[in-house]
């Protein structure tokens, strides 16, 4: 066996007609490494692209910072100084000190480019799967102060590229609570998912301030970058009873990543006017119907009931399922008990009945 794992000797070929090295006692016959040589051609080449590919997403992340940043600049007395990098493909912005907004995140979540495996990946995935499309991410994520989400109404409304509509419930949970429809205000690529058609009427109405245009048409302008607009006050992924949601309304904006300087131009406006519009649900002044604020409330009643009832029965789950165990594992002990105790009683049990028949037979004779 130890044969068989251990490789034989390797074994200089007597005649060698190749190129060769020779210093004293040293050669070195490139031929025969051939193997080796390219081994670390393939390895060089994976490092030569890895290093491209991040620098790439360098150049990319800080076309589109010295881009947005005046911007941030103008409206947030302490944007981040400097993009942050969170690996070669990750890069985020933290901006605070507006009225209103209690903070933005600027995320970026670039291709993977630094990593060839993943690339070769994607791009079998996307021929194989052809709702997949990977894709450079660009994220506004603007969270309202208390005083702002005090006077902002509760709603969920949304406006989302039509070939998101497939996934977008599955990586939002805030936006289930939403039916989808299409709007003569739109794009014919975009789709609103609002809870009830008074918010939709409300919104498309507005026209934030400090600009002319309304706010569909200033959706629809950040096309083909625009993925998903959206304005929440329930969390995207779906809360537990026992760490219950807190009450935080956002507006969350997904694009991707334009490619030039003019691309990130033609996506600001959205932006601005989204701040301008957080300005004006900050005023109080943005309201529905008294029938559509009791029906938003009740559906949050009923999901917090659902949520509270679901955990309830996991818990009364994870009881039985503890106490089926605990059954299981004592019946187990008791006939491992008998299996292993069994021969050793019944021979002592044999012994005993041996020793009271002869006690027995003895007072016989004795009689």
């Amino acid at each position: 066996m130890a044969s068989l794992l251990v490789p034989p000797p390797y074994s200089l070929p007597e005649h060698y007609d190749g190129w060769q090295l020779s210093w004293k006692f040293l050669v070195f016959r490139p031929a025969i490494l051939r193997v080796q040589a390219c081994l670390l051609l393939a390895l060089l080449v994976y490092v030569a692209l890895s290093l491209y590919g991040k620098a790439i997403n360098a150049r990319k992340a800080d076309q589109f910072y010295s881009a947005v940043l005046p911007l941030l600049s103008q409206h947030f007395s302490k944007p981040t100084s400097s993009l942050i990098s969170d690996g070669p493909s990750d890069f985020f912005i933290f901006s605070t000190g507006r009225r209103a907004i209690s903070s933005l995140h600027t995320v970026l979540a670039l291709r993977p480019r630094h990593d060839l495996l993943q690339i070769i990946w994607q791009y079998l995935w996307s021929a194989y799967d052809l709702r997949y499309e990977p894709f450079d991410a660009l994220t506004f994520d603007l969270t309202l102060d208390n005083d702002a989400a005090a006077a902002a109404p509760d709603f969920i409304w949304a406006v989302v590229r039509k070939s998101e509509l497939t996934a977008i419930r599955d990586q939002r949970w805030d936006l289930t609570f939403t039916r989808t429809a299409n709007h003569p205000g739109l794009d014919s690529t975009l789709s609103v998912m609002s809870e009830l058609a008074d918010v939709t009427e409300t919104l498309a109405k507005l026209v934030p301030p400090s600009s002319s245009t309304p706010l569909l048409t200033l959706i629809s302008s950040a096309l083909p970058y625009l993925r998903v607009f959206s304005i929440t006050d329930q969390p995207v992924e779906r809360p537990t009873a026992s760490a219950p949601p807190t009450r935080l309304k956002r507006a969350i904006l997904t694009f991707n990543l334009p490619d030039s300087t003019q691309g990130v131009h033609h996506i600001l406006p959205l932006l601005e006017g989204t701040f301008a519009l957080v300005d004006l649900l900050a005023t109080g002044k943005v309201t529905f119907r008294p029938e559509t604020r009791a029906k938003i409330k009740k559906v949050r009643e009923g999901v917090e009931k659902a949520i509270k009832e679901d955990e309830e029965k996991e818990k009364r789950e994870e009881i039985l399922e503890d106490r089926r165990s605990a059954k299981r594992k004592a019946e187990q002990e008791r006939i491992a008990k008998a299996q292993c105790c069994g021969p050793e009683e019944g021979a002592l049990e044999r012994e005993r009945k041996r020793a009271l028949k002869k006690s027995q037979g003895k007072l016989v004779r004795k009689v």
